[in-house]
């Protein structure tokens, strides 16, 4: 029989990233500064690992603090009454150097299946002996499809917020002994 191997994730080594079109002509970046994460897998490889994240939704950070105290409330992440955001793999599977992520992302009670790429950084060991795994995550997903459908129209006719938000998460993993 195979043994499980645990993997927790490092905060002070991760980030989380997020992009979104502002006016159809900029973008504005944001970070959630507070998530954890873990995943097991029975292979050296990682495939077919089984992976849990959340974020807490009132960590959010566009540095801006009247943005991200609109983003908090009930027009978006309503952070008060669905404070966590949560991620739990469906499949992990190794597509020549890289890895195709499927899972169901929860937000504000809604949940659907999203797709990831995921690129192994690689796997070291620290000063301190721990082994450490590091993977960059992107993708794409529609916030209208978690119910974060607060929209405005400027004067003009331009459309204030866009829906696809670009995400692009940095994670480090210590593995567990």
């Amino acid at each position: 029989m195979s043994v499980k191997t645990k993997w927790v994730l490092d905060p002070t080594h991760s980030e989380v990233l997020f992009k979104v079109k502002h006016l159809v002509i900029s973008t504005v970046t944001g970070t959630f500064k507070v998530f954890n994460g873990s995943f097991e897998t029975e292979s050296e490889d990682f495939s077919n690992a089984d992976i849990e994240f959340s974020l807490d939704a009132n960590s959010i950070d566009t540095n801006q603090e009247q943005r991200d105290a609109h983003l908090r409330s009930a027009d978006f992440f309503d952070a008060e009454k669905f404070p966590v955001i949560s991620f739990k793999s469906t499949s992990f599977i190794k597509k020549g150097d890289d890895y195709e992520l499927t899972g169901d992302l929860t937000v504000k009670n809604v949940t659907k299946p999203v797709k990831l790429d995921v690129e192994l950084g690689g796997v070291a060991t620290d000063a301190y002996g721990n082994e450490k795994a590091g993977f960059e995550i992107t993708g794409k997903i529609s916030r209208k499809e978690f119910d974060l459908t607060w929209s405005a129209v400027t004067e003009a006719g331009a459309i204030v917020v866009g829906d696809e938000i670009k995400l692009n998460i940095n994670l480090q993993f210590a593995k567990q002994a």
